[in-house]
C-alpha cells in the first residue's frame, strides 16, 4: 500500500468518533430512515398485540361456551318394549 492509501484507511477506520453524525464514507445519516423504521416496528407491534388479544379472547369464549363432548352426551337407557317385568 502506498503512504496515501494507508493514511486514508487509517483515517476512515481508526479515527472515527462514534458521536460524529457523519459516517466514515462522508455521507450524513438519514433521520427519515430511522423514523420510518420506528413507525414500521410500532405498527407491527400493534398488529401483533391485536391478533394476540383476539386469539386469547376467542379461546376464553370457546371454553366458556363449550358444547358437551360426545362421551358426556350419553342418554339414559330406555327399557326395551316387551321386556319381562
Amino acid at each position: 500500500m502506498s503512504g496515501h492509501s494507508r493514511n486514508v484507511a487509517t483515517n476512515l477506520f481508526m479515527n472515527h468518533d462514534p458521536r460524529d453524525s457523519r459516517r466514515p464514507d462522508g455521507k450524513p445519516k438519514n433521520p427519515t430512515r430511522a423514523v420510518s423504521v420506528f413507525i414500521v416496528v410500532v405498527v407491527l407491534l400493534v398488529i401483533g398485540t391485536i391478533l394476540f388479544n383476539a386469539i386469547r379472547e376467542k379461546r376464553e369464549f370457546d371454553q366458556q361456551n363449550a358444547q358437551p363432548s360426545a362421551a358426556s352426551d350419553v342418554r339414559p337407557a330406555v327399557p326395551a318394549i316387551g321386556a319381562s317385568q
